[in-house]
């Protein structure tokens, strides 16, 4: 995947701020925009801690979940970091403290963001990654 694409998921996603955090069988990030960062497969969630370094959680949205308090509190929070691994995987960070972590996986699609028009880039099975242009097809 050219560097450009790797970069171009920050320029998505930095600088929103999370309006709602959602579980069940995927955990969905609901960005201001409206911008949507959907994971399918397990993640981690690393986050600031008083008694330790950070605290990390580890998530499988396939057994259904509910979202944690931590993972809560991430409502009013900014994405301040966004990248795309170069094993296809993807990380956020937040302004206010706090890491997530979605790995790339060889069967399953584990990650995607989207718009009001649609998906605008996927990790895929393999750790491939697709991009689309905004309502585009």
């Amino acid at each position: 995947m050219p560097k450009g694409m790797r970069n171009g998921i920050s320029e998505v996603l930095t600088g929103r701020r999370v309006a709602a955090v959602n579980g069940g069988g995927r955990l969905d990030l609901r960005l201001d925009g409206p911008v949507t960062v959907r994971v399918a497969h397990e993640f981690r969630f690393a986050a600031p801690s008083f008694a330790a370094p950070e605290e990390v959680e580890h998530f499988f949205p396939a057994l259904t979940f509910r979202p944690t308090p931590t993972l809560l509190a991430l409502v009013g929070r900014t994405v301040d970091t966004a990248r795309i691994t170069l094993a296809g995987g993807l990380e956020l960070g937040f302004a206010e403290g706090g890491a997530l972590s979605v790995a790339p996986h060889a069967l399953l699609a584990p990650w995607s963001v989207l718009t009001a028009d649609g998906a605008v880039c996927a990790g895929l099975p393999g750790g491939e990654v697709r991009w689309t242009e905004p309502g585009g097809a």
